[in-house]
């Protein structure tokens, strides 16, 4: 294991409940791999490029099978830096609280720039192939209510399934969730014993990698 991205999509800081248990993932790791390098991109801080009119014609210019020359090149230098920051990691660390039941849009923002033709897929005859496998996936979550399968929320999950189906796109498949909740709907006492355990689970995840 030589190098994390960690892609943090909580802009709360050191309030962060998300945080807290990436911490606990991230200091059981540096005691497993201290050489590990664990390179930090946070969506509300880093620029993200804008998807402008121009930069998307140059997806539909990749999706025909073209090539980003001239001023689409250069219009594309961010989108470019960030995917390649993206593929050059051996394993990714998503933290990220559910919003609307789902992700906050700065994350969506960040996986529609890097999630491109040529570069994250590619169309062959036989279908789609993702082209960023083989490595592993965490994803730290949040959440205020309770969403486990069993429960009246379970349906409107809309983060995890929206998350393996668009990594699972680009081959990321070895995807593991740690989730801590109720965070705000059972009360403080709740959701400190909650942290306690995505925290225990996020460091026997760790040992894993």
């Amino acid at each position: 294991m030589k190098r994390i991205l960690h892609v943090i999509a909580s802009p709360r800081g050191d309030a962060s409940r998300t945080l807290r248990v990436s911490r606990a993932f991230l200091g059981a790791l540096r005691e497993r791999h201290p050489a590990c390098d664990i390179d930090e991109l946070n969506v509300w801080t880093d620029e993200i490029p804008a998807l402008t009119v121009p930069v998307v014609r140059g997806k539909y210019v990749l999706m025909g099978g073209g090539d980003l020359d001239g001023p689409l090149g250069e219009l594309w230098a961010g989108v470019i830096r960030h995917i390649e920051r993206f593929l050059s990691a051996d394993a990714w660390l998503v933290s990220t609280p559910m919003w609307n039941f789902n992700i906050p849009y700065r994350l969506k923002q960040y996986i529609d720039v890097i999630v491109q033709p040529k570069y994250l897929f590619r169309y062959t005859a036989t279908g789609v192939e993702g082209l960023a496998g083989g490595r592993r996936m965490v994803v730290v979550a949040s959440r205020g209510g309770d969403y486990r399968p069993g429960t009246p929320f379970h349906p409107f999950d809309m983060q995890e399934p929206y998350l393996r189906t668009v990594f699972g796109f680009v081959g990321v498949t070895d995807i593991t969730f740690i989730v801590a909740q109720p965070m705000d709907a059972s009360g403080p006492e709740v959701a400190e014993e909650e942290i306690r355990k995505a925290q225990a689970l996020a460091r026997e995840t760790a040992l894993s990698f």
